[in-house]
């Protein structure tokens, strides 16, 4: 199945009770296995986890720790980008030249780089003194 088969496919399960805006996303690794994530919403707002974080929880539960390519999916109006949060975990295992491809369930979607979602990017070089 296509990354957007596979987010399409799993956004439905979201827990959004609060929002209602389900999110799906789906993670392609060098060796070829998927893994997907959707949001979790708590009603201790702050508490709840994004469609990326669980996709890439996942992905390292499954034993992989790189992303080749991931794809998120939302019922928007415009292709929605994840949250600050989620540029810096996706930025944890993926290279700068990594697709993002961003879609919403009308059809429409952007592809952009890692490089491109998360500009100024900390990494562990920043703790090399510690």
């Amino acid at each position: 199945m296509s990354l957007l088969d596979l987010a399409t496919e799993v956004r439905p399960r979201a827990y959004a009770p609060y929002s209602r805006f389900k999110v799906g996303a789906a993670i392609r690794t060098p060796s070829g296995a998927t893994y997907v994530g959707v949001n979790v919403e708590n009603v201790a707002y702050p508490e709840g986890t994004c469609a990326e974080a669980g996709a890439i929880a996942a992905m390292v539960a499954g034993g992989e720790t790189e992303i080749a390519e991931i794809l998120v999916i939302a019922d928007s109006p415009s292709p929605v980008p994840p949250c600050g949060g989620c540029r810096q975990k996706i930025a944890e295992f993926a290279r700068p030249d990594v697709k993002v491809t961003l879609c919403t369930t009308e059809g429409a979607h952007k592809v952009m780089t890692v490089a491109e979602l998360l500009p100024g990017l900390y990494t562990a070089a920043h703790m090399a003194k510690a």
